[in-house]
């Protein structure tokens, strides 16, 4: 564990709120960010039966394992108002969270399908969709104090996967680590204090799948520690080899 890691770990898990609820996430017509105040506004002329507003953190009650995204795809969560639901990195990550048990029942693209999360919570470091997918460093900086609440409600918080290099960043921080110190690899790992394990892996977006950068048997094998991890105590100061 970094040296620097553990004091903002543990007053992080100091002070858990009971459930990723309204508190944890930032209002509807949030303004922190004024370029993704204004291109959701466009997005509701453009689109008014989208959702078009920060996306909320889906998530089981009394969920064990955070996974952290990027942010809502533009036809995707920002259309249907439920994270990686409706666009082609939820049709990867869906199946894999069902055969690993942290959801049940059927993905179908929609936020009123049947699926449910189990032992499970899925957030993104930005709450709401970027232009061109690319939110600028002030945008994920602002946003990060949502993502740090939404840790700290997790009272039963045992790993988080981060998808992508934004995400492994953004969890860093929150810990109070950095990049430099931890640089983000696919398959790594880091303990924090508190027995929380982060699992970094390549996002399950379109482009990384199309490019053949991740494949499906390597999100495969991350969601494998994770499921490990959750399940089994994990020996002080680490975390479950990757199959």
């Amino acid at each position: 564990m970094t040296k620097g890691n553990e004091p903002a770990a543990r007053r992080l898990r100091s002070r858990p709120r009971s459930s990723a609820g309204d508190a944890s996430e930032p209002p509807r017509d949030c303004a922190l960010c004024p370029r993704l105040a204004e291109y959701r506004r466009r997005l509701c002329c453009e689109h008014p039966n989208w959702h078009n507003a920060p996306v909320p953190t889906f998530a089981a009650a009394g969920a064990r394992l955070l996974v952290v995204g990027l942010a809502p795809g533009k036809g995707g969560a920002n259309r249907t108002g439920r994270v990686f639901t409706g666009d082609h990195a939820g049709a990867i990550l869906y199946p894999v969270l069902l055969e690993f048990g942290f959801a049940i029942g059927e993905y179908a693209e929609r936020a009123d399908d049947a699926l449910q999360l189990r032992d499970c919570a899925i957030t993104n470091a930005l709450a709401c969709v970027p232009p061109q997918n690319k939110p600028t460093a002030a945008e994920i900086a602002a946003c990060r104090q949502w993502l740090a609440k939404r840790i700290a409600a997790m009272e039963h918080l045992r790993a988080i996967v981060a998808l992508g290099r934004i995400a492994h960043e953004s969890v860093l921080r929150v810990f109070g680590a950095s990049h430099g110190q931890i640089p983000f690899k696919h398959g790594g790992r880091h303990f924090f204090q508190g027995g929380v394990c982060l699992f970094s892996s390549y996002h399950c977006s379109r482009y990384n799948m199309n490019t053949g950068r991740l494949r499906v048997e390597m999100l495969r094998s991350v969601f494998a520690a994770a499921r490990a991890h959750v399940d089994a105590k994990a020996e002080a100061g680490r975390c479950p080899e990757t199959p």
